[in-house]
C-alpha cells in the first residue's frame, strides 16, 4: 500500500528501519488506543510516512519504552512533492486564444504591409460629418435656385406674385435635378476607383499567397 501523494499534506519522511520497528511494536501496543494501533499499522505498510499521525502515535506511546525521536530520524529522508499545476479556465484559454491570433494577425500584416494593396477608399457619406455637409449644399443649391426663378419670373411678368412663386419652385426644381446629375457623376467616378482597385487585388493576393508557402 503506497501513500497517495496527491493527497499528502504537511511534512512527510522517508521510513527506516528504526521507524518500521517503533510502528510494528505500536501497532501491537495495549496501552494504545484501537485507533492509534490502527494508525500504527497503516504507517507500517507506507514508505513515506506522514509526519503529524507519525509524532501522534509516539507522543501517546509511553515515555519510558519509546525511542527518541533524534534516533528514529537517524538517516531518514524528507520526502517534497511538487504542488499540483493550477489548471486554466476555458474563459482565460479562450481570451489567451484570441490574444495569440490577433497578434499572429498583426505580425503577418507587418510583413506583407509592403505588397498588399490600400484598404477600399472610404464609402461617400459614410459619416456624420459628410452626410451633414452634403445636406447642407442641397439646401443651399435648392434656396439659390428658388432665388434666381424667382427673380427671373418677376422680371419677366411684371412682378405677377403667383408666377414669381412658380418661378421660384422652377428654379427649386431645376437645381434638385443639377444636384442630383452631380452626385450621379461622383458616385460613378467612386465606382470607377473602386473597379480599378480591385482588378489590382488578384495580384496582389497570388504574391501574398507565395510569401506565406516560403515562411
Amino acid at each position: 500500500m503506497g501513500t497517495d501523494k496527491s493527497n499528502r499534506v504537511g511534512l512527510v519522511i522517508s521510513r527506516t528501519d528504526p521507524i518500521r520497528d517503533f510502528l510494528s511494536d505500536a501497532s501491537k501496543d495495549a496501552t494504545l488506543s484501537d485507533e492509534l494501533q490502527r494508525t500504527s499499522s497503516d504507517l507500517l505498510l507506507q514508505s513515506e510516512i506522514p509526519y503529524v499521525p507519525f509524532r501522534t502515535v509516539w507522543m501517546a506511546s509511553d515515555p519510558s519504552t519509546r525511542p527518541d525521536l533524534t534516533r528514529l530520524f537517524s538517516g531518514t529522508r524528507f520526502i517534497f512533492s511538487s504542488p499540483k499545476p493550477r489548471e486554466k479556465s476555458e474563459e482565460l484559454k479562450a481570451r489567451l486564444k484570441k490574444l495569440e491570433d490577433i497578434a499572429e494577425r498583426k505580425a503577418y500584416q507587418e510583413l506583407v504591409k509592403d505588397i498588399t494593396p490600400p484598404k477600399d477608399v472610404q464609402e461617400p457619406f459614410s459619416s456624420y460629418k459628410d452626410q451633414l455637409g452634403f445636406g447642407l449644399h442641397v439646401v443651399v443649391t435648392m434656396f439659390t435656385g428658388y432665388l434666381l426663378g424667382y427673380a427671373a419670373f418677376r422680371a419677366l411678368f411684371n412682378h405677377s406674385p403667383a408666377m414669381n412663386a412658380a418661378g421660384g419652385i422652377l428654379g427649386l426644381v431645376g437645381a434638385m435635378f443639377v444636384e442630383t446629375f452631380l452626385f450621379i457623376i461622383r458616385s460613378s467616378n467612386a465606382d470607377a476607383d473602386k473597379t480599378r482597385e480591385s482588378s489590382q487585388k488578384p495580384r496582389s493576393s497570388f504574391s501574398t499567397s507565395r510569401i506565406k508557402k516560403n515562411q
